[in-house]
């Protein structure tokens, strides 16, 4: 099969959780193809039965959709080169282990597990011993008849060596000695994982296998396999682990204990799909120039295997809580507000609010959305506060001018004809101009009273206009009598 196209595949068992290192190799390999001009395809590899979770294909096709991973081929959306689901290509897999057979390149192995579990724990083999390596062809036949259960082997060189090259590792060698006789076929009639990977990607014509670094020593395994069929082998591409950091400053794999590891819990945290994205390609590969920020087509146009890193990456929350800002600031205020919705309604049900004016007090302020009912909830209902946090030292406020510049403040707010923004702004500033205040002076207190709260998105004019005159002035009367008190 000659494929001149560069065609790589994303090939996740379907046990319903996306860790970011599976959703890292996804992007690469779509980056892959997508730079070379080439296809991406995805394939369900459903044969570990014990594995397999009841609605996780579900959880593949959504995590690729909302990371804007999109697939040429697959089960959804098929392909000339399928069925995509490899448990609908069984049929397929146990013709070409009988070829192997036909050829002597692989036997079948009647050894009962009883008999494997002994010698995993016997000191003198560090694995299996090749008992059915050599049976005569009387031995395989009378076992046949009796209906014995077996599963397939190839037969590994026993001798010399067997060099690989991979794109980011470079040429590595393995001694032969060091290969066991891996199972093709199981006893239940299904592929082993390597067996499948192998016929399934040349029979789709892939030529680029992307994948962890923890497959590195399987691979030659796999070159064995295709040399067996004489397939020409497919560029490897091994990519660096993803680490986290300890709480004593080390690193060691990414791991639940350092964080949300999952492409939709970290939705769940508030990180939006596109800063994940961005950050997650950075993880292991490093662009020509200084850049940061990324949209999926400047990925896919700027993209090169060269850049990958053998060096294991550490994945940073900071990092990706800045990418996150980064991505919420660069938005319009009418896509940060229609983002923003679902969080409003969490605060404020079905009121009749004006959501347009939270924009222009959240988004630069903002790192998650899932931040926002927490900073807004005081304009739904105004807290409970104590007196004390109308005093401040930097604002010049205390407990005796405080209730004199509120009282000074609320008259004059009162008394305006249109309660606007600008309206608003001038009605305070002209008050700390005539009374020879500092402008903290006079925002402070009026700031407390509207919001009972020292930290707040937004000053005294943005919360005053947001709340409205009624509600306004109801809470600053309301501060006034808690001053009064």
């Amino acid at each position: 099969m000659v494929i001149k196209k560069v065609r790589t595949r994303y090939a996740p068992s379907p046990t319903g959780f996306m860790h970011v290192g599976n959703l890292r190799t996804a992007l690469y390999e779509y980056l892959i193809a997508k730079s070379n001009g080439g296809d991406f395809v995805l394939r369900i590899e459903d044969t570990d039965r014990e594995r397999y979770v009841e609605g996780a294909v579900d959880v593949i096709y959504d995590t690729l959709k909302t990371a804007g991973i999109i697939h040429d081929e697959g089960p959804d959306v098929g392909g000339e080169f399928g069925p995509y689901v490899q448990s609908e290509r069984r049929e397929m897999y146990m013709p070409y282990a009988q070829r192997l057979i036909d050829e002597g390149k692989a036997y079948r192995c009647f050894c009962s597990k009883e008999r494997l579990e002994e010698l995993s724990q016997s000191s003198e083999f560090g694995g299996y011993d090749r008992h059915c390596r050599d049976l005569s062809e009387d031995e395989i036949n009378e076992k046949l008849k009796e209906g014995i259960p077996y599963v397939i082997r190839q037969k590994m060189p026993l001798s010399g060596k067997t060099t690989f090259s991979d794109a980011v590792f470079g040429e590595i060698t393995v001694d032969n000695s060091e290969l066991q006789d891996q199972i093709l076929i199981k006893a239940d009639g299904y592929p082993t994982y390597n067996f499948a990977n192998v016929i399934d990607d040349h029979t789709m014509g892939i030529t680029h296998v992307v994948r962890g670094s923890e497959y590195l020593s399987s691979t030659p395994k796999y070159n064995l396999l295709y040399e067996a069929f004489g397939w020409e082998i497919p560029t490897y591409v091994h990519l660096p682990l993803i680490m986290g950091k300890n709480e004593d400053g080390s690193v060691s794999k990414l791991s639940k204990r350092h964080g949300s590891t999952g492409f939709e819990d970290l939705i769940k945290d508030g990180y939006l799909p596109e800063a994940i994205i961005n950050y997650i390609a950075l993880l292991g590969w490093c662009p020509k120039d200084n850049q940061e920020i990324f949209s999926m087509k400047q990925l896919e146009e700027n993209f090169f295997i060269e850049g990958i890193s053998k060096s294991p990456a550490v994945f940073d929350y900071d990092k990706l809580l800045w990418f996150n800002e980064q991505y919420i600031k660069a938005m319009s205020a009418e896509e940060f507000t229609e983002r923003a919705m679902p969080y409003y309604k969490e605060v404020f049900g079905d009121r009749d609010v004006d959501y347009s004016k939270f924009a222009g007090i959240l988004q630069q302020r903002l790192e998650k959305f899932t931040d926002i009912p927490e900073k807004i909830k005081f304009f739904a209902e105004l807290p409970e506060y104590e007196k004390d946090i109308f005093i401040n030292k930097k604002s010049k406020t205390n407990l005796e001018n405080a209730p004199v510049n509120l009282q000074e403040a609320y008259e004059r707010l009162k008394a305006l004809p249109n309660w606007t923004f600008d309206a608003i702004h001038d009605c305070l500033i002209n008050m700390a101009v005539e009374k020879e205040l500092k402008n903290g002076t006079v925002m402070w207190p009026v700031r407390i009273a509207a919001a009972g709260q020292k930290v707040t998105p937004g000053g005294a004019i943005e919360i005053l206009d947001i709340l409205g005159r009624e509600e306004s002035l109801k809470r600053l009367e309301k501060g006034l009598e808690k001053l009064r008190s």
